[in-house]
Formats: structure tokens, sequence, C-alpha cells
């Protein structure tokens, strides 16, 4: 597989130049391949979110190399990292950060409203194919103020992945979530990973999950500590 993701060297400080400095990341090395489902782990303060920020081109270390897809951003302007971000990078929080007034349909029809300025009928068409692959066709006229927590973060999934992106960046999806719908969530990314082969960075604290991925990175007091394979992960696709 080929080499989407490198990181080298990445280290992030705040407050650089000032007497309260402070190095977050300090020289993060990693590697993720088109298709891997890979969990980051941590506990809270770790740098998970710095780190996480940093791969989605929402912040810029202060040193290192991030390439994606083999083009190196760290020199790249505001606006070409704006653009790379739309089309290489989905999101999905553990808050979905849904729009509650629009409906499911129009909710995943943002990200390419954003980029493409107005809906046409390969856009809807699209937003129809992801709703019935999350399993909510029946729900795509109803409002997201309307819809379960879990129906809600399925419709998160579905816009995360409008733009066909390269990589999604799920950030504690299932956090919120009972457990029944957290492992509904995760199936919905899984198999969309192993179907079109998508590239996942899943953060969680649940272990169970963590379990079910290719591979497993911790990340302790801003350093990789353990990075594995997960043979048990992947029989479990």
């Amino acid at each position: 597989m080929a080499d989407l993701l490198v990181l080298e060297g990445i280290r992030k400080s705040y407050n650089v130049g000032t007497p309260v400095e402070t190095e977050v990341l300090h020289g993060i090395d990693m590697v993720i391949k088109l298709g891997e489902f890979v969990a980051l782990m941590g506990p809270s303060g770790s740098g998970k979110s710095t780190l996480l920020n940093i791969i989605g081109l929402l912040d810029r270390p202060t040193s290192g190399s991030l390439l994606i897809g083999g083009e190196e951003t760290t020199q790249l302007s505001d606006a070409d990292l704006t653009k790379l971000r739309a089309h290489t990078i989905g999101f999905v929080f553990q808050y979905h950060h849904l729009i509650s007034a629009f409906t499911a349909r129009e909710n995943v029809l943002m990200p390419m409203l954003v980029d493409r300025g107005r809906p046409d009928s390969e856009m809807e068409m699209r937003a129809d194919e992801l709703l019935d692959w999350v399993g909510l066709a029946r729900w795509r006229d109803n409002r997201a103020m309307n819809m379960s927590g879990g129906q809600q973060q399925r419709v998160a999934v579905a816009r995360a992945l409008a733009m066909d992106p390269l990589l999604v960046l799920a950030d504690e999806p299932t956090g919120n979530l009972d457990t029944a719908s957290a492992r509904s969530v995760f199936e919905l990314m899984r198999r969309f990973n192993v179907e079109r082969s998508t590239t996942f960075l899943f953060v969680t604290h649940n272990h169970d999950l963590a379990d079910r991925c290719d591979r497993i990175v911790e990340v302790v007091d801003g350093r990789i500590t353990e990075d594995r394979v997960n043979p048990e992960g992947k029989s479990r696709r």
C-alpha cells in the first residue's frame, strides 16, 4: 500500500518566543498507508487533539514535515490548505455539529455546496446515496433536531464522506453514544473503509473499538509511545 500520510519530526509549541513557551508535541514520526484503519489513543492532555488538528490542516506545526498524498503541506498558503482539506479530508467529531434546522439531506449536501456554490442533481444523488448507505434513506427529509443521537452521528458520517475524501479523521465519534449506537456507527465507518478503501484515523478511549482497528497508535505527553499492527483487528473486519 502507498503512503497517504507521512509525519516527520512534527513539533508544536505555543507562546513561542515568550517565557511561557510550551512544547506540546515532541517530534512525532508516523506513516499511515492508503486504506488503513488506525486507532489513535492516549489520556486526556496527551496531545491527541493537537496532533489531529495538524493532520487535519486546521493548525500548523512549529517544525517538521507533513505530507498528504505525497504533497508537503507545511509551506502551503492558507487558501491552498483550505482547498486541500476540503478535497482530501473528512471530519467526524464527538459532537455531530449538524445544522439542527436542516434536514439530513441538507446537512450532507453542505460540504459539496461550500465547494461548488449551488446544488445540482449529481450532488443530491450523492447525498441520497450516502444516506442510504448509512441506513437513513427514510429519514433524509427529517430535520436533524428530530433525530436520535445515533441517527445524527450517522448523518455526520455521511457528511464526512460527501467529498469522497482519501482520509477521514474521526475524533471520539462514539463518545456520546450508548453502546449499541457506538458499535453501529463504528461498523459503518469500518465497512466504508473495507469497501471503498477510505483511510480512517479514529481517536477513541474505547479499547473494544480500538481492538477492531488495523493499527493502534498511543500518544502520551506529546510522544508516540506505541505503534503496533493489530492482527486481531484485521481478522474482525
